[in-house]
């Protein structure tokens, strides 16, 4: 049951893109698990143009056992994320409700029937220049959720040009600054808690250079 941890968002989507020729992470999988006479399943996706950690299967059971656990909300799922502006406080929740149309997510009421709830809780982990570097828990999974609440409150995702055009003139990076960084779950058939990292890839972390923050080196 492997997981792919994506270093580099600019060498290949996450799925196959219908607008697209660039090959995906599915499909790189899938041709060298092809050799050994095995298939990749897809257990979730993460946002295009963000990077991260991906997880996959081998056998379908699995990924049908994990896809419940995450229709429970169980797994945590952990983001940096790079926002304009300064919060005014350093942890808290956010609760929208969204109506997709289309590839968007629409801010709407919880009256509406359409509306699906949008639960995250977030920490500061610092502050930039004019920017703040955040940890995002998800407690739903809706798709472009981190973008869609954030610009809501104000603190849109840095080079999130689908949500904010005025994006489009980020210069630092050339995507959403946005990583999936940490993943925890139920091994499907051991039982087992297993728990992914993935660092943050070199733009993300030229990025927060720019902003101010000096990166360590390993």
């Amino acid at each position: 049951m492997p997981s792919w941890p994506s270093t580099n968002p600019q060498n290949c989507w996450r799925v196959p893109a219908n607008d697209s020729a660039t090959p995906s992470a599915l499909s790189l999988l899938s041709a060298e698990l092809k050799l050994k006479r095995q298939r990749a399943f897809v257990v979730h996706r993460i946002d295009r143009y963000t990077s991260g950690i991906l997880l996959f299967t081998k056998t379908r059971l699995d990924r049908d056992a994990l896809i419940r656990q995450f229709l429970g909300h169980t797994p945590v799922r952990q983001y940096l994320a790079v926002v304009r502006g300064h919060l005014g406080v350093k942890e808290g929740t956010l609760v929208h409700y969204f109506r997709q149309e289309g590839m968007f997510q629409r801010l709407t009421t919880r009256r509406d029937p359409r509306s699906a709830r949008a639960e995250l809780r977030y920490s500061v982990e610092r502050r930039l220049r004019a920017a703040t570097l955040v940890r995002v828990t998800l407690v739903t999974g809706l798709q472009n959720q981190i973008r869609v609440q954030f610009s809501a409150i104000g603190h849109p995702v840095i080079g999130d040009r689908k949500y904010n055009p005025a994006e489009a003139a980020e210069r630092r990076i050339t995507r959403v600054a946005l990583h999936a960084a940490h993943l925890q779950f139920i091994h499907p058939r051991s039982g087992d808690s297993v728990s992914v990292d993935c660092e943050l890839p070199p733009d993300f972390q030229s990025l927060l250079q720019a902003l101010g923050l000096p990166i360590r080196r390993h």
